[in-house]
């Protein structure tokens, strides 16, 4: 008896592609997913095939499907990610699966909302709350106590100390640093490299080291 759960990738972009790849070591270690193939609103690429898995349709695909299945959405772009899973909450048949790279560490007082990601050699340490359809990156390190609201997301090489709060929708660019007890806004954007010494406020593009906002939306 097959007791492997249908799931799709929802972008199939390369980290949609990284995904897949986490989805394979997952199975892997422990089999659990049957991955379908990838859902994505590019209709030229319809009928394709990324990495050995077909493109099978947009989110329309998946609303009609008359049986339950599972989903992870592999978008990076936070406000695009939160659009996405709220259409797909409309239909009960989805699930949304939460992907942990067997690569992870990460101790038993952190917990880990639906829909979430977390890849290879990233560290999680204690008592950290990690919203839904949160993305961190490869090779991270979250610090004690943080805070992570639904739809952020982590690029690679992210260091956050601990006792720091990110507001939903935030986004942290690549190899970006925060200090220890730092807010970072709702929906805001910090850019590659830079280093959080004060508490970012809401809707804004901050960069540099410091990082200072430059843009506010």
């Amino acid at each position: 008896m097959n007791t492997l759960k249908d799931l799709y990738i929802v972008g199939a972009g390369g980290f949609g592609r990284e995904v897949a790849w986490m989805v394979e070591r997952i199975n892997q270690i422990k089999p659990t997913w049957d991955l379908k193939g990838f859902i994505d609103d590019d209709k030229t690429i319809h009928g394709t095939l990324q990495d050995a898995y077909p493109v099978v349709g947009d989110c329309d695909y998946l609303m009609n499907i008359s049986h339950e299945v599972w989903v992870v959405c592999a978008v990076g772009s936070a406000k695009i990610r939160k659009k996405i899973i709220e259409k797909l909450m409309n239909c009960s048949r989805v699930k949304f699966a939460t992907l942990i790279d067997p690569d992870v560490i990460y101790s038993k007082r952190v917990t880990v909302g639906e829909g979430s990601i977390i890849c290879a050699g990233t560290i999680v340490t204690v008592d950290i709350s990690i919203g839904s359809h949160v993305i961190i990156n490869l090779d991270c390190t979250i610090g004690h106590d943080d805070i992570i609201q639904d739809f952020v997301t982590i690029y690679p090489s992210v260091n956050i100390s601990g006792n720091v709060f990110v507001g939903e929708c935030a986004e942290l660019g690549t190899g970006m640093q925060i200090i220890q007890g730092k807010n970072i806004g709702k929906e805001s954007i910090i850019g590659a490299g830079a280093v959080v010494v004060r508490d970012i406020p809401e809707k804004c593009t901050a960069v540099g080291s410091p990082a200072k906002p430059i843009k506010f939306f």
